[in-house]
């Protein structure tokens, strides 16, 4: 099972969700304040395990409706893709993968393990 590390920063607080392995698949904005980064966390743990995914690589993209993950190439020519919650906002992104089965393969480590994934705030 994975976890969610909340870690202070100079300008508040941000999660990284971890897989089981202790990589890190998916990240937050930094929040101003613990509480908000706390309800950051609870809400990937609601918002990923439904999400479809919006596929952004491909010619013909179907427009799916929040939640979703949104999968994209960046401008360095890597796979991402960030968590957009019911309302809209983005709640996770990821890292960059060289190859789209990687990027395919972290959406799904994220829904699987943000599930149930206990929340540690670490100083």
């Amino acid at each position: 099972m994975g976890k969610f590390i909340i870690k202070a920063t100079k300008t508040g607080f941000k999660f990284d969700l971890l897989a089981t392995n202790g990589q890190v698949i998916a990240s937050s904005q930094v929040y101003k304040s613990l509480k908000t980064c706390r309800a950051g966390a609870e809400s990937v743990m609601k918002n990923a395990p439904k999400a479809l995914i919006q596929d952004a690589t491909v010619e013909e993209i179907v427009a799916v409706k929040n939640p979703k993950f949104n999968l994209y190439v960046d401008k360095a020519g890597e796979y991402r893709f960030n968590l957009t919650a019911t309302n809209g906002q983005i709640i996770a992104v990821s890292e960059g993968y060289k190859k789209k089965p990687s990027a395919l393969n972290g959406i799904e480590s994220v829904q699987k393990n943000a599930k149930e994934a206990p929340i540690e705030v670490v100083e």
